[in-house]
């Protein structure tokens, strides 16, 4: 890996099938996608790596694509989980990057592209964990105007509906219970 460029994207594929076919696709740095195995978690990806394991046989390291920075390690990610899709949408990965028990009913005729909930779950991602990332750094809380403005979310709509992003955001980790209110109407990241 170049200093520079050290991110790349894998997959993991189950041996089991031919040829084999990718389960779970993510970026990293350093021994990243071989942590999953070390380790597996309590998730679809880390059930399917036990299974595989179980069935003695072994999962199967890709490096798809390696030098990257990582806004094209993240970008590369998004492209190839919409393309294959989640479980969850019907796809092949395991990958949970749609909260489960947050899909709205569409209205009859609406068209939700193949990748899009993937694609914007993932960016929601992302955006939590400036969000959160800003709150931890500022012990003594963080408003929502100074999230708007500071981290370049505030919209030039020209109604008044400037900060609706980041109210939604701190919304969203309220109630993950990763951010609480303070006394003084400050956003305060909770100690875990």
């Amino acid at each position: 890996m170049t200093p520079d460029k050290p991110y790349y994207v894998y997959a993991l594929k189950d041996p089991r099938q031919h040829p084999a076919r990718p389960f779970y696709i993510g970026k990293g740095t350093g021994t990243r996608a071989h942590d999953h195995l070390i380790r597996p978690d309590y998730t679809p990806k880390g059930d399917r790596i036990r299974e595989i394991e179980g069935a003695g046989a072994q999962v199967l390291v890709s490096y798809l694509v390696e030098h990257l920075t990582e806004p094209e390690a993240l970008r590369l990610e998004a492209e190839l989980i919409a393309a294959f899709g989640t479980q969850a949408s019907g796809g092949l990965l395991t990958n949970t990057v749609l909260p489960s028990g947050l899909g709205g009913k569409a209205r009859p005729g609406l068209t939700v592209p193949a990748g899009a909930p993937e694609k914007a779950q993932m960016g929601l991602t992302l955006l939590k964990d400036a969000v959160l990332e800003f709150a931890q750094a500022n012990p003594g809380g963080v408003k929502n105007a100074e999230v708007a403005s500071l981290l370049g979310l505030r919209s030039d709509y020209g109604g008044g509906s400037k900060d609706y992003l980041s109210y939604s955001l701190l919304g969203l980790l309220m109630r993950e219970g990763k951010i609480g209110r303070s006394g003084k109407g400050r956003h305060v990241a909770q100690v875990k």
